[in-house]
């Protein structure tokens, strides 16, 4: 089994939800219950894949990178088929793993109009392929491929199960993440030209850049490059403004996915890549990050006290929770960085379960506008006090998830790395600190004005049913999740703290 797993592993649980995609074409798509469960199969079996990955995975190690292959790939290119997992990724691995089975399980019966369960369940594999292979890939043109090839099926699914304004949506969504992309491949190749490598491994070129000793003016321009990238998957104001839309007009099997994995692979490229690699690039450009993190924080939160539907509001929770992720890996410290990486964590599971509940909310009432929503308590009592359990997690409340993605990042910018200017990251960690309140501020509003009081008046007399079944598998293991995290936050900061030390001495810090 060993054997297997250190040969065979990664790429099993990279590309088995693919062969689970290609086995579906061929089912009629008349057969939707043997499609849920094919689908439904596949991820179950690349989770225990993971499963057995990690029970093999040696913690005393996490800083190196395990399970490692290495093949030829794109020779004429020099670009090789390079995997490997470290304390780093494999949180994030794990978060995938989870929550791509609880997708399927919850879309067992609320699949979106118009209903096709074969064309849904597919894309949401190739999407699963994508953000493994992105997380496990150690060769910048492997990783840029996985990281596009999330991108068509997240585009196919909010633009034909989306809402009244899904094209527009998709569009943008597409053009933006696209147009980042340009940046950081251009951004690849600049950093593969301009160290003489002839190799795209990732390990091999921040060796070659601190050998050459690559000058800080281009390490700036390519960080640059990257930063626009992975800053526009964040997202990082400016460039947010593709999430609302994307968000709202998903379905909500797309903003799940999109909450929980998807924006995390821009601030896990900045971990993996742009910091380790350019370290000069990096401390020139960690001010404008920290700087544009907290204006995501109270703008996003500002954002959320503006709207007037449910699932927009959750959307800019988002620009201001990542704001939080990014200002951790802004200080360029082990205790930041390690601080960010369980936000993204925390963010998934917490986020991920709001569009949860959010979409319940709307399959029920058919609408998500705040004014029309009240006494869910009352009609729903379950998902009310779901709504109210995750809202409080969200806002960073002690004991449950959220607080630990939370407050070490903003603790992490009282000293920033040396270098750095200490009297502007304290300034950043004031503002941050701010934003907690007004968090607070409009998630008990929204708690309040959609589960409190009484039902309105065109709701009163209709029968809403609580959580179904399909509800309460899906969400019990991520609601059970925030509460461990939140009382053993060492489950994580165990994982990545050695690994995030190497990238801190990357940093020479």
């Amino acid at each position: 089994m060993k054997d297997f797993l250190n040969d065979w592993g990664l790429t099993t649980m990279v590309f088995l939800p693919l062969v689970g995609a290609v086995v579906m074409m061929l089912i009629p798509k008349a057969e939707e219950e043997l499609h849920k469960f094919i689908a439904l199969l596949t991820t179950l079996v690349v989770g225990v894949v993971g499963v057995f990955l990690t029970a093999n995975f040696d913690w005393d190690r996490s800083k190196d990178l395990q399970f490692v292959v290495d093949k030829g790939w794109i020779d004429v290119i020099h670009s090789r088929y390079t995997v490997g997992v470290d304390g780093i990724a494999m949180p994030l691995i794990l978060l995938t793993l989870l929550v791509v089975p609880l997708i399927i399980i919850y879309s067992w019966n609320h699949f979106p109009e118009p209903h096709n369960p074969k064309a849904f369940l597919i894309l949401m594999l190739v999407l699963d392929t994508g953000m493994i292979g992105s997380f496990v890939a150690q060769d910048l043109i492997l990783f840029f491929v996985f990281f596009e090839v999330v991108l068509l099926p997240m585009y196919f699914m909010i633009g034909v199960w989306g809402g009244e304004q899904r094209q527009y949506a998709s569009i943008k969504f597409f053009l933006y993440t696209l147009f980042g992309s340009a940046f950081m491949i251009v951004a690849f190749l600049a950093l593969f030209f301009v160290t003489g490598a002839e190799t795209f491994n990732m390990v091999d070129l921040a060796r070659l850049v601190r050998e050459n000793d690559v000058a800080r003016n281009t390490q700036i321009l390519i960080f640059g490059g990257m930063f626009m990238g992975f800053g526009i998957k964040v997202p990082m104001f400016p460039f947010h403004t593709w999430l609302p839309d994307a968000h709202t007009q998903a379905p909500t099997q797309g903003s799940v996915i999109l909450a929980a994995v998807l924006l995390k692979l821009g601030t896990y490229g900045f971990v993996r890549i742009a910091l380790p690699m350019l370290p000069e690039g990096a401390m020139w450009w960690a001010p404008i990050i920290g700087g544009l993190a907290c204006i995501g924080i109270i703008y996003g939160a500002l954002g959320c006290l503006a709207q007037t539907d449910m699932k927009r509001l959750i959307a800019f929770s988002s620009v201001a929770h990542m704001g939080y992720v990014m200002l951790g890996i802004a200080t360029l410290t082990d205790f930041g960085i390690n601080a960010a990486i369980f936000g993204m964590v925390a963010h998934g599971l917490i986020t991920g379960m709001l569009f949860f509940i959010a979409g319940s909310v709307k399959e029920r009432f058919h609408t998500l506008e705040i004014a029309r929503l009240g006494g869910l308590l009352k009609q729903a009592p379950y998902m009310g006090w779901m709504l109210g359990f995750t809202s409080m997690a969200s806002l960073g409340l002690p004991g449950l998830a959220g607080f630990w993605g939370e407050f070490p990042a903003i603790l992490s910018a009282y000293n920033p790395a040396e270098g750095l200017n200490v009297g502007l990251f304290r300034f950043y960690m004031f503002i941050a600190a701010l934003g907690t309140v007004l968090a607070a501020a409009y998630l008990l509003w929204l708690f309040q004005r959609t589960a409190f009081g009484t039902p309105k008046e065109e709701f009163a007399h209709e029968h809403v049913h609580d959580a179904h079944l399909t509800e309460w598998i899906a969400w019990l293991p991520m609601l059970v999740l925030i509460v461990v995290l939140g009382f053993l936050p060492v489950l994580i900061f165990g994982m990545t703290s050695d690994a995030v030390q190497v990238v801190a001495q990357a940093l020479g810090r």
